[in-house]
C-alpha cells in the first residue's frame, strides 16, 4: 500500500510517499479501502514541517477519508460499505487517511448519507462537516435569515467556501469576506450576495453594527473586528486561526450588544457527527460541490500541502487513491 507518511525532523514531522504494509497500520476493529481523502491545513502543517501536530511518529497524515469497509468485526458494517472517518485521532495520534487503506474504530465511521457520492462527501470533508456544525450552531443560537447578513471569512478556503454555500441555500444573506481580490464569482456562484476585504486592524472597541451572525475561519484581527461590527445578539461561530492565536478585543461588544462567541470542534462526538453528516445528504448539502473540488493524485500531495501554507489554494484539495 502507499500512504503519505509522516517522520520525524527535529522537532518537528515532514511527510513523503512511502510504500508500507498493511499490518503495521495502527490499531481498528474495522479496514477501510480508502478511494478519497481531503487534505486540510492541519495536515499541510504537519507535512510540511510547520506545526508539531503528530503525537506519535512515525505516522500516516491526515484526519479523514472516505471509502468501502473491507473487513470489520462490527456486524453493523458489512464488506463493501461505503463509510466516512475522521477525527478519533487520525493523523495525529494514529495513521490517519492519505493512504490506500485505513484502520478505524467503528464506533466512529459514519455511513455514507443518502444524498451524497464518496467522492462529494470527501470534498465536502472535515472542512464541509466543521462548516455544517457552525450552520447548525448559529441556527441554535437563534440567528435566523431575517435577523440580518451574515458573513464568512476566509471565504475561498474548504470551511469557507462552503459555509458560504450552506448559508446561502438555507436562505441567509451571505457575505463573503475574503483577500483574494479575483475571487469574487466564485463566491457569488456559490451564493454570496457581497464579497468584500477584511478591514485594516483596529483598536475600537465597537463598530457600526452590520452582522447578525458569523462564520470566522481566520480568528486574529479579523474575529475582533467581527465581534465589534456584530448587531445585538448576534452570534459568532469561531473555527479557525489561519490569521493567528492571538484575539485583540474587549469585553465591550459582549456586555453592550450581548454577543455570543461559540467555538466550533470538529472532533465531535458519533451521534453529533451522523446526525451533522444526515444534514449534510440532505437540507445543508452544498449545491455545487463539483465548483469546490479539485481532484489531485498521491504525488501532487506535498506540493498542495505547499501552496496551501502559502494560502495560495482555493476550494477543497481531494486525493484519488487507486493503488493497493
Amino acid at each position: 500500500m502507499i500512504s503519505y507518511r509522516l517522520e520525524a525532523e527535529g522537532k518537528m514531522s515532514r511527510g513523503s510517499l512511502v510504500r508500507m504494509e498493511r499490518g503495521a497500520l495502527s490499531e481498528g476493529d474495522t479496514m477501510v479501502r480508502v478511494l478519497y481523502s481531503g487534505i486540510n491545513y492541519k495536515d499541510a502543517l504537519a507535512g510540511q514541517g510547520k506545526a508539531p501536530i503528530a503525537k506519535t511518529l512515525p505516522l500516516n497524515c491526515g484526519i479523514e477519508a472516505v471509502g468501502h469497509v473491507v473487513e470489520s468485526t462490527d456486524p453493523a458494517l458489512e464488506p463493501g460499505q461505503a463509510v466516512i472517518a475522521h477525527g478519533m485521532g487520525m493523523g495525529v495520534a494514529r495513521d490517519g487517511g492519505l493512504a490506500d487503506y485505513l484502520r478505524a474504530d467503528a464506533e466512529w465511521l459514519v455511513p455514507l448519507p443518502k444524498g451524497l457520492s464518496l467522492l462529494e462527501a470527501a470534498t465536502i470533508g472535515v472542512a464541509g462537516y466543521s462548516a455544517a456544525l457552525a450552520v447548525d450552531r448559529l441556527e441554535s443560537l437563534g440567528v435566523e435569515p431575517d435577523n440580518g447578513p451574515v458573513a464568512v471569512t476566509g471565504a475561498t478556503g474548504g470551511v469557507g467556501s462552503q459555509a458560504v454555500a450552506m448559508l446561502a441555500r438555507l436562505g441567509y444573506e451571505v457575505v463573503a469576506v475574503t483577500s483574494k481580490t479575483d475571487a469574487g464569482e466564485l463566491l457569488n456562484t456559490l451564493g454570496a450576495k457581497e464579497v468584500i476585504a477584511p478591514p485594516e486592524a483596529s483598536d475600537r472597541m465597537l463598530d457600526k453594527a452590520i452582522w447578525a451572525g458569523a462564520v470566522d475561519t481566520v480568528g486574529g484581527d479579523v474575529l475582533a473586528w467581527l465581534l465589534r461590527s456584530a448587531k445585538a445578539e448576534a452570534a459568532i461561530a469561531a473555527i479557525g486561526n489561519a490569521g493567528g492565536n492571538h484575539l485583540p478585543t474587549s469585553v465591550i461588544p459582549f456586555i453592550l450588544r450581548g454577543i455570543t462567541l461559540t467555538g466550533i470542534n470538529g472532533n465531535s462526538p458519533p451521534a453529533l457527527r451522523r446526525r451533522i453528516w444526515e444534514r449534510l445528504g440532505s437540507d445543508l448539502r452544498p449545491p455545487r460541490i463539483s465548483a469546490i473540488a479539485r481532484v489531485i493524485e498521491p504525488e501532487d500531495i506535498d506540493e498542495t500541502m505547499a501552496e496551501m501554507i502559502a494560502g495560495r489554494t482555493r476550494g477543497r484539495a481531494v486525493v484519488a487513491f487507486c493503488g493497493g
